[in-house]
């Protein structure tokens, strides 16, 4: 658990984390709702609200065991909160008679649950007395034992009906810090000494990517200001040589990262390629972020905020040589990294999301010189999202042809080597890649 836990009272954690929690259930995204936190709390209520992210599904669960009614939502935020830090003793942060306590102090403190004080009092303390029955009494509910969604669940049953759990419970672990070599600027052998002079231990390394053993701040990483390293998901690492790979580019090519920020695959892409880029992205509170990220790694590219899916608002009439989609997703493949993802998305979500992907892979194929390459990529689990949707592109457009793609790479954590066969890294993100070339005449 993050040290700086230990730096305020753990009732005011708690507090915060509820509210964060309740703010995700009404629709906001839980970065955004960390945000809203005060920076001596953030760090601390960030590792809380993970953990009851990652086992909502089984507090959820306890909850209907223990009261008969839904209580007030700022109530049944703070019960759920110390159900899912305290239903398992081997992975608590905290003893569960300090996360009852805490958690009713927290109540007390608060004008929204000070009227529910009593009852959240009442519920925690029969979970303390019953707690073997009860999380017995969940065992048969698999949103309480997969801790994801019930159309979720159904909808991997359905789609990956060999591997679901594999998908599930790599989707719950937590995901490792990995690296990406600038190779402009270092090579692997030398950045693995200078880790390891800086007392870095590293998980396994390969080409450009370094996974590490454990999370660290970025500004203990040698080099990072310097732009000598990224810190980048292996899965998204795998976007910039699959598009340029095996491919002639030379000074004069132009290559288009669409929907590019924070600007991790823009920056792949120069530290690889002497081409053009065009770096776009819609929102322009988000556009800075591929501009600072460049300057630190000594790269440039024709940043523009705009819309991709319409390119008579920005495009100079010049065909790209290559395009890289990284399409607007339901973000299901990158839960390790994201929890709150599972409990945000509604299965309606993926239907209006695959609609914005078609619209912006038809707009941008007409953009793209006859002989050259798009790569489409989401980071999604869900096959709308990816083959299907690639498969309706390619029955659409007959000068399409799919090369050698991954196609759905399914999360997998290197703990459990063989879980996923389809994962070769070893230990990544869900993604889904789809390499088209678009035929000559």
């Amino acid at each position: 658990m993050n040290p700086n836990i230990e730096t305020v009272p753990l009732w005011r954690q708690l507090s915060a984390t509820a509210a964060v929690v309740q703010a995700v259930r009404e629709g906001a995204s839980g970065t955004a709702a960390l945000e809203r936190v005060s920076a001596d709390l953030r760090p601390g209520v960030q590792a809380l609200a993970f953990h009851v992210w990652r086992n909502l599904g089984r507090a959820e669960a306890l909850r209907r065991k223990l009261a008969t009614r839904l209580p007030p939502p700022a109530a049944d935020a703070l019960l759920c909160v110390a159900l899912a830090l305290a239903w398992n003793d081997a992975d608590a942060p905290y003893d569960a008679f300090t996360l009852v306590n805490q958690t009713v102090e927290a109540a007390k403190h608060s004008a929204s649950t000070q009227p529910q004080a009593n009852f959240l009092n009442a519920c925690l303390r029969r979970f303390l007395r019953e707690r073997e029955a009860l999380v017995a009494g969940t065992e048969t509910d698999p949103v309480a034992v997969w801790n994801h969604p019930a159309w979720w669940i159904k909808r991997l049953q359905k789609e990956r009906p060999t591997d679901w759990r594999d998908i599930l419970s790599a989707a719950n672990l937590h995901a490792p810090m990995t690296l990406r070599v600038n190779i402009r600027k270092t090579r692997l052998a030398e950045y693995l000494s200078a880790l390891s002079q800086s007392g870095i231990d590293v998980q396994w390394a390969t080409g450009s990517c370094i996974v590490l053993e454990r999370a660290v701040g970025v500004q203990q990483l040698p080099g990072f200001a310097q732009g000598l390293v990224s810190v980048q998901d292996g899965a998204a690492q795998m976007a910039a040589p699959l598009l340029l790979q095996g491919f002639a580019h030379d000074s004069g090519t132009r290559v288009l990262d669409a929907c590019a920020a924070p600007g991790g695959k823009t920056g792949h892409l120069l530290e690889i390629s002497s081409g053009q880029v065009v770096a776009l992205e819609i929102d322009a509170g988000r556009t800075p972020r591929i501009s600072q990220n460049l300057a630190r790694l000594g790269l440039q590219a024709q940043v523009v905020t705009a819309d991709a899916a319409r390119p008579q608002d920005w495009w100079d009439g010049h065909f790209f040589d290559a395009i890289l989609l990284d399409a607007p997703c339901t973000a299901s493949g990158v839960v390790r990294r994201h929890p709150d993802v599972r409990w945000l998305r509604r299965e309606s979500d993926i239907a209006q999301l695959a609609a914005v992907q078609k619209r912006m892979l038809q707009a941008l194929w007409a953009l793209l010189r006859p002989g050259g390459r798009l790569l489409y990529c989401t980071c999604s689990l869900f096959l709308a999202e990816g083959d299907g949707q690639v498969q309706t592109f390619l029955a659409h457009n007959t000068d399409a042809m799919l090369l050698p793609s991954p196609g759905h790479l399914m999360p997998q954590n290197v703990a459990k080597a063989d879980a996923v066969l389809d994962n070769g890294s070893r230990d990544h993100d869900g993604f889904y890649y789809a390499l088209l070339q678009k035929q000559m005449g």
